[in-house]
């Protein structure tokens, strides 16, 4: 047997050595994490835990926020992370995991976000740190909820988009949500959404976050010019940025819950009351052309206790309950009950029957499910014959969906005979045409089914309820003594201007009225004056400094007797006083005296301004409802410091 050769050994020396020793420091796998754009919702994504990564000046955007530590899922995931403290506006990596739905969302402002407050939500989500735990890989891919049954659109992290860059991939994926988990190489045992939803509010995850408090408020507030160049007030937000980019209503969301092949709407789960004209204009043709659309509604939405439940009001004189949502359980069944209604005859009194439904319909009894949003869809013939807009406002307050379908509406020859004018307007949530669907003659009725259809069940945009931004009367009380001066007194002006323009502006939402005083008061405008924010903040822009003494008690007084006594019902009535000095006259009195009549008052003392006067002029606790600042250009840093009192404590009071 012949020796081998020294070169034979060494090789043989080195591939043993390479398998032996391997590298201790083999690189562990890399967190790819995905980019998103501000707009994106949680409920979008259908991973129970993934990581993103957000882009900078999300908060710009003012894409919606629901909730607070606990968001609900049609939440900007970026928004909520900046909300919680997560990221700041410059972005960041978010890991978000999702639980189940909450009996109800508080809102709150924090780090320059507003999230609003929701009664209830079917998912939710909480956002963390995107910092995984040791040995945790998330996907690096995210799987959106799927536009048909049968695929799942996926996309890859990636560089920005080009004209050439090829479509998204899409798989068939026939796995449920939850076993898509992130990746761990870890022994650890890890929480999952299953084990969350299963326990509920006893699970451990759920102290952490219920002790979770508000980060501080952002007080780096910014000033911007109007476009007329004036620097005293801020560039008006519009009223309805979530819908005024589509016109007459939005187009179907990306995640919009489509028409199946079958015709039947997938996870609509609503509570839908309609209610039927039976006036004796409409005729029996009419009536029956009604009861007809009425019969293909309730085939097209596949009524059942897993998804829509549908009950019918037929009003005249006086409303009258054809049968409640739990009478029928199935399309079927419904179409045959239907088809027996008799028409009642007498006026449309649709405002008598709004007001039927807040009071007497979603109610337990009747098979509410308290979960499901409460729809009511209103069919006039022509118009109203007696006042909608206070029965519809209440009904909305009560967290009511509110949709009209008028039929054949007035023309301008026949406005005149209308008892209320934008009757439609002033009943439906917001003036975006979303809420209202007008049809020219009664033979094209059926022909709108899928279109109604769609957008009742469109439960993403079924939010309309009293909020702390659209149920207020707020009256500023400014002081315009000598000791102000012009200046301080257009600074006055930009402060009450950033206060007015974080409110949704109408007549029957937030109104603002303001009065002036020295000796003597003088009201610039009262309540409902400037029923839009453009309006409004060019209102204030063009008030005039007067200059005098300071009575405030007297001015207290004139506000009670030239504003609150002319509020709404159910309007929460705030007044806020702005005061560099102290009074020449009793300020207790009068402020106990707008106590006992709900007022919720605030009080802003400038430089001179007498500590003791305005804890008699805030309500109770005094630290919630009186501030103090050194000089006027510092009135800025109570901007969102006022508005997240006034939101806290309208979230921590029953609803109507």
């Amino acid at each position: 047997m012949s020796r081998p050769t020294l070169t034979a050994v060494f090789v043989a020396f080195l591939l043993t050595s390479s398998v032996a020793k391997p590298n201790a420091k083999d690189k562990k796998p890399k967190q790819v994490v995905p980019a998103i754009e501000c707009d994106m919702r949680a409920g979008k994504i259908n991973l129970p835990e993934f990581i993103v990564k957000c882009p900078a000046k999300c908060r710009e955007t003012k894409e919606k926020v629901y909730g607070t530590g606990v968001f609900a899922s049609i939440s900007s995931i970026c928004n909520a992370a900046i909300h919680n403290g997560v990221i700041t506006n410059s972005g960041g990596k978010v890991i978000v995991m999702k639980m189940g739905g909450q009996v109800t969302y508080k809102g709150s402002f924090a780090n320059g976000v507003r999230s609003l407050s929701l009664p209830n939500w079917r998912d939710s989500f909480s956002v963390s740190v995107g910092k995984p735990k040791k040995g945790v890989i998330y996907p690096s891919t995210l799987i959106f909820v799927p536009s048909r049954p049968t695929a799942e659109n996926t996309v890859s992290p990636a560089t920005e988009p080009s004209s050439t860059a090829a479509p998204p991939t899409t798989t068939h994926v026939t796995t449920p949500i939850a076993t898509a988990p992130p990746i761990t190489t870890s022994a650890t045992p890890r929480v999952t959404v299953h084990e969350v939803r299963k326990a509920g509010r006893s699970h451990p995850y759920f102290s952490s976050v219920a002790h979770s408090s508000y980060s501080v408020p952002n007080t780096s507030y910014k000033w911007n010019r109007m476009s007329t160049g004036d620097p005293t007030v801020l560039d008006p937000r519009p009223d309805n940025t979530e819908y005024e980019q589509y016109g007459q209503y939005p187009p179907e969301p990306e995640d919009h819950k489509p028409l199946s092949e079958t015709g039947h709407t997938k996870d609509c789960k609503v509570d839908i009351a309609f209610l039927m004209d039976g006036s004796w204009s409409i005729g029996k043709r009419r009536f029956k052309i009604q009861k007809d659309f009425l019969v293909d509604v309730s085939q097209v939405i596949s009524v059942g206790v897993a998804g829509p439940m549908m009950g019918i009001i037929q009003y005249g004189d006086d409303p009258v309950t054809e049968f409640s949502l739990k009478q029928f359980s199935s399309s079927k069944d419904l179409k045959p009950a239907i088809s027996k209604i008799v028409q009642k005859g007498g006026l449309s009194n649709v405002g008598k029957a709004l007001s039927y439904i807040n009071k007497n319909f979603f109610s337990d009894a009747n098979g509410n499910r308290g979960g499901a949003p409460n729809v009511a869809v209103v069919l006039v013939d022509g118009w109203p014959t007696d006042k909608v807009e206070e029965a519809s406002r209440l009904a909305r307050e009560s967290g009511i969906n509110i949709f009209f379908v008028t039929i054949e509406g007035p023309d301008e020859n026949e406005k005149q005979n209308v008892v209320e004018t934008n009757f439609v307007e002033k009943a439906v949530c917001r003036t975006n045409g979303f809420f209202s669907l007008p049809i020219t003659s009664w033979f094209a009725l059926r022909k709108e089914v899928q279109s109604l259809v769609k957008r009742v069940c469109d439960t993403d945009h079924l939010v309309c309820s009293k909020t702390c931004l659209n149920a207020n009367d707020i009256a500023f009380v400014i002081d315009g003594s000598s000791s102000v001066g012009t200046g301080n007194f257009r600074t006055v002006l930009q402060f009450v201007a950033n206060v007015t323009q974080e409110f949704e502006i109408s007549d029957t939402d937030t109104r603002v009225g303001i009065i002036q005083y020295t000796y003597e008061q003088r009201l610039e405008f009262a309540f409902g004056q400037h029923n839009n924010k453009a309006d409004l903040l060019n209102a204030i822009k063009r008030i005039n400094y007067w200059s005098g003494g300071t009575s405030t008690g007297a001015a207290i007084t004139y506000a009670a007797d030239q504003l609150f006594s002319k509020s709404k019902p159910n309007k929460r009535k705030i007044m806020i006083v702005i005061t560099d000095g102290r009074s020449y006259d009793d300020v207790r009195a009068p402020a106990l005296a707008v106590h006992r009549k709900g007022v919720i008052a605030y009080s802003i003392g400038i430089a001179w301004a007498a500590q003791d006067e305005l804890e008699y002029i805030a309500t109770d606790p005094d630290r919630e409802h009186s501030f103090f600042v050194d000089e006027f250009d510092n009135l800025y840093k109570y901007v969102p410091k006022i508005i997240h009192n006034i939101c806290n404590e309208f979230n921590s009071q029953p609803r109507n």
